[in-house]
């Protein structure tokens, strides 16, 4: 994908690293999911690499040549100078879907032994890209840690982070920040009718209230039916769903297996929800938002990981939203 929007500054600061005498060893991109930081950390991937530079593309973008060598193996998955480390699969049941593992294990990291102390292959460089970072278990930290204090030579590591907080603070001195903010709701709007033009003006809008700057999270949440979804929280917002019909109907709605997709979407639009609901000073005592919307964002990050039960946790986090209709009698 070519112009990233919104993430110019990034991109300047990458591209400018490329054409520097001394390219840093480690590179932590941070900002929050959804804004386009594993896209760019691929295109600067190929472009360290190797790949060319796309001809087409204006000036300022990392996109390299369609038909560049480098640029098709990565995209493959099969660039021998290239390896990424994510939350692996769990095994699955007959019949289920597979599920991500709760952490990116020390196994993985001390798997990358035997790839740093080999010469590259088809590049002058080796490229190592964990996406997340703070998915790394401690012992998985520590033993990065390790390499990033000796790093080996002609390898760069490129660190995804959505939350550069929770890392190691030694392992963020040892990287070079690069900062990804989200985009404005003009920039959304661009982006939005580009990727899916034929989306209607009013489910973009509730998109961009939703997904707080991240295109990736509103095409993520695209299925969700969020303008069905916002009235939905409304009325519990505004009554607190005495009778529990509101959560009953969205649990039965969004916990069968065949709705995985917007169930996980549900589970970030939630907090986002109520953040937004808070910043327009809807509520009452700053305390207590705040504990609102802590244990939204709980929720929904234990759901998967700890493979929670979908019905409960929905039922769970409607009651989270519930308590704003308290804090609007304070």
């Amino acid at each position: 994908m070519t112009g990233w929007r919104g993430q110019e500054r990034a991109i300047a600061e990458l591209l400018a690293a490329l054409g520097g005498e001394r390219l840093h060893h480690a590179w932590l991109l941070g900002g929050p999911a959804g804004v386009g930081k594993a896209g760019i950390a691929l295109d600067f991937a190929k472009r360290l690499l190797g790949a060319a530079a796309d001809p087409l593309a204006g000036q300022g973008e990392l996109a390299v040549a369609k038909d560049d060598r480098h640029g098709n193996l990565i995209d493959a998955g099969t660039h021998p100078d290239l390896i990424r480390i994510a939350r692996l699969n769990r095994d699955a049941k007959k019949g289920e879907a597979p599920t991500l593992a709760r952490n990116i294990s020390v196994d993985q990291i001390r798997s990358l032994s035997r790839f740093l102390h080999l010469a590259p292959s088809m590049a002058d460089r080796r490229v190592v890209l964990i996406d997340a970072a703070e998915d790394m278990e401690r012992g998985a930290a520590n033993a990065l840690l390790k390499n990033l204090e000796e790093p080996p030579s002609g390898t760069v590591f490129l660190l995804i982070s959505h939350a550069p907080g929770r890392l190691l603070p030694t392992i963020r001195s040892r990287c070079r920040y690069v900062h990804f903010q989200p985009l404005d709701d003009a920039q959304m709007n661009n982006v939005l009718a580009s990727i899916v033009p034929d989306l209607p003006a009013t489910d973009r809008q509730a998109l961009i209230r939703g997904a707080e700057g991240a295109p990736g999270r509103a095409l993520a949440m695209r299925e969700l039916d969020i303008a069905g979804l916002e009235s939905t929280l409304e009325r519990i917002a505004q009554d607190g769903d005495p009778t529990h019909r509101e959560r009953i109907a969205l649990a039965r709605q969004l916990s069968p297996k065949a709705a995985q997709a917007r169930y996980e979407a549900f589970l970030d639009f939630v907090p986002h929800y109520i953040a937004r609901r808070l910043r327009t000073g809807q509520t009452g005592r700053e305390a207590a938002q705040a504990d609102v919307w802590a244990e939204a964002v709980s929720l929904g990050q234990g759901a998967i990981t700890l493979s929670l039960e979908p019905a409960a946790i929905i039922f769970s986090l409607c009651g989270a939203v519930a308590k704003l209709a308290e804090r609007n009698s304070l």
